[in-house]
């Protein structure tokens, strides 16, 4: 997509402070952090979110979801973190590439 943000740093269009990436996904800084520790999970492959996901997506999401705890070990987060998706505009999705937020530090103050 010429107009995601996210497809343009994967593109480098645009810089970010990768952390990962692989070919199915980039892990980089959230620039607005809402804890100590705040990465973005996104998926190389373009869908604004669940409901646009083809089956391809959701095998390589699997595939994606398996290499997160790898990923936060490696980010100094093997006593825990949460992972959140915003699903849509009323979720708070403020980018319309799906992605996950990765969220670690001690005693985050979220409730669910």
């Amino acid at each position: 997509m010429d107009d995601c943000i996210f497809c343009s740093i994967i593109q480098k269009k645009i810089s970010a402070n990768i952390i990962y990436e692989d070919r199915d996904l980039v892990v980089i800084e959230d620039i607005k952090p809402v804890a100590k520790v705040h990465y973005l999970i996104i998926p190389t492959a373009h869908y604004a979110n669940l409901h646009e996901m083809s089956a391809f997506n959701a095998s390589t999401l699997g595939l994606i979801l398996k290499k997160i705890p790898e990923i936060a070990d490696s980010l100094g987060l093997k006593n825990g973190y949460r992972l959140v998706v915003n699903q849509g505009e009323d979720a708070g999705q403020t980018v319309q590439h799906f992605h996950i937020h990765l969220l670690g530090g001690q005693k985050m103050n979220f409730s669910v």
